[in-house]
């Protein structure tokens, strides 16, 4: 499979990036700086490219059997909802431009339902530091929903993402959060990646939203 990855340098782009070179996919690695991945490897590509031009990144994107959006507008930016909001629309749209039909966009847990018609981030225990940001990919999910053209699925990763160990073992959910046996809904950031590769092999959640958990 042919992968392009935008955001590769993050927090989950990163771990995408190395799950997916172990399966042996052909990647390009799309950021601002994808040297920071740090990774060399023959089936590696890197492209620098500003999500907010899309008629450049349509062209970076054109030819690969997939995209996967990892893409972050900054926890710590003041502009942090629109910012999102636009640079996820921007992405949809140079997909749409480029050809591809696949695309699987990494979101938020705070759209998951944590009671009938409450999500996670409406509820009163929402950290008010992460409101923003998980308000724009509820919103981004909302937009998403009207998309037909694209072969799209929308991932909520566990509320508890951390780093770990690459297990490949873990429940697959859609709307609520998959709480374990201790009331913890949570996920390796190396599974993730793991669960992230799956759907695209599977195809298990098209024009869908899916989340995970242990």
């Amino acid at each position: 499979m042919k992968l392009a990855l935008i955001g590769a340098t993050g927090f989950v782009g990163k771990a995408v990036l190395n799950e997916a070179l172990q399966r042996g996919y052909e990647v390009t690695a799309i950021a601002r700086n994808p040297q920071a991945a740090g990774i060399n490897n023959d089936k590696l590509k890197t492209v620098t490219a500003d999500i907010w031009d899309t008629d450049n990144l349509a062209a970076a994107l054109k030819g690969h059997d997939a995209v996967v959006s990892a893409f972050n507008a900054g926890w710590t930016n003041p502009n942090l909802y629109n910012d999102f909001l636009k640079g996820s629309e921007a992405i949809q749209q140079a997909v749409k431009q480029s050809g591809v039909k696949r695309l699987l966009v990494v979101g938020g847990a705070g759209s998951l339902y944590v009671a009938p018609g409450l999500q996670l981030v409406d509820s009163p225990q929402f950290p008010a530091e992460w409101k923003a940001g998980a308000t724009a990919a509820r919103d981004y999910l909302n937009i998403l929903k009207k998309e037909d053209e694209l072969d799209w699925t929308f991932l909520s990763p566990a509320i508890n993402l951390h780093p770990g160990e690459r297990t490949g073992k873990f429940r697959t959910g859609t709307d609520e959060p998959l709480f374990n046996e201790k009331g913890q809904h949570e996920i390796t950031v190396e599974d993730l990646a793991v669960a992230i590769l799956n759907e695209l092999e599977n195809n298990e959640f098209v024009k869908r939203r899916f989340t995970v958990g242990y």
